[in-house]
């Protein structure tokens, strides 16, 4: 896969791209890889492997289409879906089946991505839903500003992007959960922060890529993703 080196190394614009698979940030942040999926699989691949070692591998849906390479990388096309019109579209999904690893329970959090698009909505990546008994976390993309939510059992912290990124250029974006609060990066750079704490997180849904699992189109809008992606990577300590 060619992508960037990784987020907290590099302060260069994520068109800068080195050959090989990214660094974890575990060395030089304390944080241990929970999982890491590169999404460099062939064409027509329906697994996505977690090259952790954890073995959290993922279900991907045959609307995904893996292989595709623009812009000197190579990952995954979740096709434009027009929003809140059924159909529902379950194969336009990646799904990880649930693991207490992948809550964030009471830990420091992270989950960094890296993503292309020209569209201005859906859900990028979560676990549970607004309503999931214990919680959830997820990452949007509303108007393209980049927004990410954890909601725990002391209230929800949300924080979002200054200005759109849905340019078509690759970026990388980096949200953590602490004991502190919360902080998004982009390319690098901190662009959001707030504090507070959102107590801890656990649920037994899946992990849902390009949308949610539980919708309807009507009542409950799948918000489907439209987009590119490269490599997504959680970490926690």
């Amino acid at each position: 896969m060619v992508s960037v080196t990784r987020v907290l190394a590099v302060a260069a614009a994520a068109a800068v791209l080195v050959v090989g698979v990214p660094a974890t940030a575990g060395a030089s942040t304390g944080h241990y890889p929970v999982a890491v999926w590169s999404m460099n699989e062939g064409p027509g691949a329906r697994t996505m492997v977690d090259s952790s070692g954890n073995g959290l591998h993922g279900k991907i849906g045959d609307e995904v289409i893996t292989d595709v390479g623009v812009r000197g990388a190579t990952g995954y096309r979740f096709t434009r879906l027009e929003p809140d019109r059924p159909p529902t579209h379950p194969r336009h999904l990646v799904t990880v089946p649930d693991s207490s690893a992948l809550d964030p329970g009471s830990r420091d959090y992270a989950v960094t991505l890296r993503l292309r698009t020209t569209y201005k909505f859906g859900n990028i990546i979560q676990k549970g839903q607004a309503t999931t008994s214990g919680g959830n976390f997820k990452f949007q993309i509303p108007n393209g500003i980049v927004q990410c939510l954890f909601r725990g059992s002391r209230g929800t912290i949300i924080v979002q992007a200054p200005r759109p990124i849905n340019d078509g250029w690759w970026h990388v974006v980096r949200c953590e959960r602490t004991g502190s609060g919360v902080s998004l990066e982009i390319d690098g750079r901190t662009v959001a922060r707030r504090g507070g704490w959102t107590g801890s997180i656990s649920n037994s849904w899946p992990l849902s890529i390009g949308g949610k699992t539980e919708c309807d189109q009507r009542d409950v809008g799948c918000d489907y993703y439209a987009g590119d992606l490269d490599w997504v990577e959680i970490e926690a300590r």
